[in-house]
């Protein structure tokens, strides 16, 4: 057993019985508790459960409730003034027209459901033979073989595949939306289970945690031996979930752990957050009111019938209508029932018809199509038209958003010397020193072995012998390609391998451990033996996190100034950097430190913090390397469409994850920084409170405080920004500092600190927001926003596919919202107040026609007549003004910014303006 196998069995009992709370499965046996089936339904309605539920979603809408006690009331004997099929009939075509829909959507549902339930698979029958098998009956424990092509039926662990190592590719655009090749392998333990034989014979156990939505975390533990102590602890490179595809792999082994509803793709399927339009907000509170003033009418109407019946006596011939008496409670009914139409019952129908016309016009815009990638824009949802034309906010995330994700190593700091890469390697000074053999030749050919071995890159041998890399992350696939170019390629991955091509021959090193970047980390750390049999830590990250791990000598800092100073001119440049270093590791450190790894490995229930305390014991007096700067090049049209979106009163936030001068670099050069402006600067947690306030202060005795347009921009630090985040009487203050300041810029921030600030901001503003990114990272705010919008980018479809709409550039923005969105916006605005005002000018005549037939509850003419004019010549004007009404031109639009301060302001469409359109008179 290699030296990546050694386990002690012990102590991994222990953790393995340390709570019941994990879920235990034999491999090729009976279970011992019943588990979910593998059968899914994504549909929304069964045959029996489609009545109730559609009835109860439809009203929980408060105008069907109103609508529907219309009709019934309308059904009472003698007190209708109308036909008794006036309001229930139209009310019940809708609802039928609504239910027509919700059953075609979720019959398509249906056959998607079953066409996935019924796809074969191969399962390992009782006699040990493969059988094919519906994936619906597929259950834990089950052994299967998914061949090339094919999806993963289930949650599964790798055991064996048909290349050495058991190594497969897969590719996971269904859960990720990126579509690169990922390589996962089988543990050694298993991946001698390669044949049918082998297979059939397997009998083991694992012990796992219980489902879970984390998609890039599995904590789990596994045992081929009789004994209950030999365990081997399972990690999310030997998992394939559901959704995920084989690639470029005849076949694969996998026994099931998690199935049906239980998988991560299904516990991930959860909706989007219901968003609702501002003008949605302020129709239903004036539909509320206009409910109580119809009850008013009616019962003053009531009223006067009663007083002049019951208080003057006269000779008047009254007609009582279909009811014979006086009865004041019937009067109010009838009256209630003839004051109906007030509210428009075609409003929402009409709404939904227009947001629908809408939504179409952007997907087929021209001016939003990129021809590169050949994408159009795309409204995911259609109830967020109108509110496009009233952001106020726009937060955005960097890499991918503004800049286009499309990396190229450009500069090094390697012992404190500066290397610009040329496109002339063979003269470059840094080939130069390398083969000169001088002092900083062995720092050199570190530097560029890390390059080419830190990654999760896969590489691809096309045909005519170039190697082609397939990597997740950009940035990882530029460093590869870097290091390639001075002669120290990436030649192949196996699962305790990594051959590389040097100036020296093939070198084979053996990776010993894998410590993966995480958000909390912010670095990446492999333990490999080299060809020389030396053990050695090569660690690239953050420069924060690597300056503080250095060894504190004079020969492990003595480039650290140097490299420090390049990181900032390089930062400066608008790249961004990572330091890279190394380690000397003796076998007895690694052997007593590999210990406490495996046992870290083998927690079950908090495993990440584990091996992150466990890396903290190795990863520590460090050699500085020196430093990489990668390119990111700005977006076509980022700085105009900020320049755009500023001029238009709309305040832009900058989110990333970069350092701060990459970040202040950025910010200059897409034009959201001035190069007088003066910043701000938030980076002391320990002072914050202090600074918060002094600025506050300042502002305050300038009187300009809430005023953004001061020409004062803000940079904050992720650290400080989750000290504010924690202290709720310190972000009042400081939004109030933010809210004062032209710009704002938070760098070095995590995906929840994103979504944290367009929380803070909506919440003390009550106005608008929007948030754009490309990337899983941006995720949180784009649904945490009002509006989000998703770049479909190099980072993956998944911040387009949780958006409310979906664009192919940044610059795509000033389009969507001073065109779309302001055109929306006008439209929407005026089918409602042409909706009221129309229902009001044809139904209100009935209440000054009742001051002539003394407040009887007479109707003036037979309603059918009203009805059938109001569906022949009314229906139509709305329809037509929410589809193609624009006051001026996309053109004039685009060229003048600040006319979307008009929408933006609520101008077409307030309380006011509402109650000036259903005015009497």
């Amino acid at each position: 057993m290699s030296e990546t196998d050694e386990v002690d069995g012990a102590v991994a009992s222990r953790l393995i019985h340390a709570s019941s709370n994990i879920r235990s499965i034999r491999i090729n046996g009976t279970q011992d508790q019943h588990y979910l089936s593998n059968k899914i339904s994504t549909a929304k309605y069964s045959f029996l459960s489609f009545v109730p539920k559609f009835l109860y979603e439809q009203f929980r809408r408060l105008a069907n409730v109103f609508f529907l006690s219309i009709g019934l009331l309308q059904q009472i004997p003698n007190v209708s003034p109308t036909g008794r099929f006036v309001t229930i009939v139209p009310f019940s075509v809708i609802l039928a027209l609504t239910a027509l829909k919700e059953l075609v959507e979720d019959y398509k549902r249906h056959r998607a459901d079953d066409k996935t339930n019924n796809s074969l698979v191969e399962v390992l029958a009782d006699g040990g033979n493969w059988q094919k098998k519906p994936w619906k009956d597929l259950k834990v424990g089950d052994v299967v073989r998914v061949v090339n092509g094919q999806f993963f039926p289930s949650d599964l662990v790798l055991l064996a595949s048909c290349e050495p190592m058991g190594m497969c590719n897969i590719e996971t655009s269904n859960l990720d939306g990126e579509t690169n090749l990922k390589i996962r392998s089988a543990l050694l333990l298993t991946c001698v289970y390669d044949t049918q034989v082998k297979i059939s014979e397997l009998q083991g156990e694992i012990r796992c945690e219980l489902p879970n939505k984390s998609l890039y975390e599995f904590q789990g533990n596994i045992s081929i031996s009789r004994s209950s102590d030999d365990w081997t602890p399972l990690n999310p490179n030997s998992i394939l979930l559901r959704g995920a595809k084989l690639m470029n792999t005849d076949w694969i082994h996998g026994v099931v752990i998690y199935t049906g509803h239980e998988t991560k793709l299904l516990m991930n399927s959860t909706k989007a957050p219901l968003k609702r339009s501002r003008i949605d907000c302020v129709t239903n509170s004036q539909i509320i009111l206009l409910f109580f003033i119809l009850v008013a009418i009616a019962i003053v109407s009531a009223l006067g019938n009663w007083i002049l019946t019951e208080c003057f006596d006269d000779n008047h011939q009254i007609y009582w209508g279909p009811f014979e008496g006086n009865n004041f409670f019937y009067n109010v009914l009838t009256f209630f029932i003839l004051y109906n139409n007030l509210i428009p019952i075609s409003l929402q129908v009409t709404l939904e018809f227009v947001r629908f016309i809408q939504a179409f016009f952007i997907n087929w815009d021209e001016g939003m199509f990129h021809k590169p990638s050949n994408t159009y824009a795309l409204a995911r949802t259609s109830n967020l038209n109108e509110e496009l034309g009233q952001i106020k906010y726009v937060f955005s995330d960097k890499t991918g958003t503004l800049t286009e994700n499309i990396m190229e190593f450009k500069r090094a700091s390697i012992a404190g010397v500066s290397y610009s890469i040329s496109a002339d390697e063979e003269q470059s000074d840094l080939i130069r020193h390398l083969r000169e053999k001088s002092k900083s030749k062995a720092i050199i050919e570190d530097f560029l072995v890390l390059m080419a071995m830190c990654h999760t890159v896969i590489p691809d041998t096309k045909d005519d012998g170039v190697i082609h890399y397939n990597a997740s992350s950009p940035d990882e696939k530029a460093l590869v390609e870097g290091a390639a170019r001075y002669g120290y390629h990436f030649v192949d991955r196996k699962p305790d391998t990594v051959v590389l091509k040097t100036p020296n021959g093939m070198e084979e090193y053996t990776i010993l451990n894998i410590i993966e970047f995480t958000s909390d980390r912010k670095r990446m750390t492999v333990i490999a033996r080299t060809p020389s049999n030396e053990i050695k830590l090569f660690v690239k990250g953050a420069d924060t996190m690597v300056s503080e791990r250095l060894a504190n000598d004079p020969v492990s800092r003595k480039f650290f100034d140097q490299t420090l100073d390049h990181c900032v001119e390089y930062a400066v440049e608008g790249l961004r950097t990572l330091f890279l270093a190394v380690r000397s590791v003796s076998e007895e450190e690694y052997h007593e430190w590999q210990l406490k790894y495996r046992d870290a490995s083998m927690d079950l229930f908090d495993r990440e913090k584990a091996i992150a305390e466990a890396a903290e014991d190795i990863e520590k007096e460090l050699t500085l390397l020196g430093a990489t700067a990668i390119e990111d090049k700005l977006q076509e049209g980022v700085p105009e469409a900020i320049a755009d979106l500023l001029e238009a009163n709309i305040k832009v936030w900058l989110l990333t994850g970069d350092k701060q001068e990459t970040a202040i670099n950025i910010g200059h050069s897409c034009r959201l920084l001035k190069g007088d402006t003066p910043i701000i600067t938030l980076n002391d947690e320990r002072s914050i409170r202090q600074d918060i306030s002094n600025h506050v202060e300042e502002f305050r005795n300038n009187c300009s405080l809430g005023n953004n347009d001061n020409n004062v921009s803000l940079v904050i630090d992720g650290k400080t920004l989750g000290h504010v985040l924690r202290d709720d009487p310190l972000k009042r203050t400081f939004f109030d500092l933010c809210n004062s300041c032209s710009s704002v810029i938070c760098c070095r921030v995590s995906p929840s600190q994103k979504a944290e600030v367009v929380d803070l901001v909506t919440k003390f503003t009550g106005e608008v927001s929007l948030a754009i990114g490309d990337g899983a990272n941006d995720v949180a705010m784009i649904q945490k926003a009002n509006v989000g919008v998703g770049i479909s980018g190099n980072e993956g479809l998944q911040a387009a596919n949780s958006s409310d709409f979906a664009i192919a550039q940044f610059r795509f923005i000033t389009r969507l919202l001073f065109v779309h969105g302001s055109w929306n916006y006008t439209r929407v605005s005026k089918v409602i107040l042409y909706s009221f005002y129309k229902n009001i000018c044809l139904y209100v005549i009935e209440l000054w026609y009742a001051l002539y037939n003394y407040w009887s509850g007479q109707v003036l003419f037979e309603r059918w007549t009203i009805g059938m004019y109001n569906i022949f010549f009314t229906s139509m004007p709305p329809i037509a003004m929410g589809i193609f009404d624009h006051q001026c031109t996309a053109e004039t639009r685009l060229s003048h910014p600040v006319m979307y301060q008009s929408t933006q302001l609520s101008e077409y469409f307030n309380i006011k303006i509402f109650w000036f359109w259903v005015r009497p008179g």
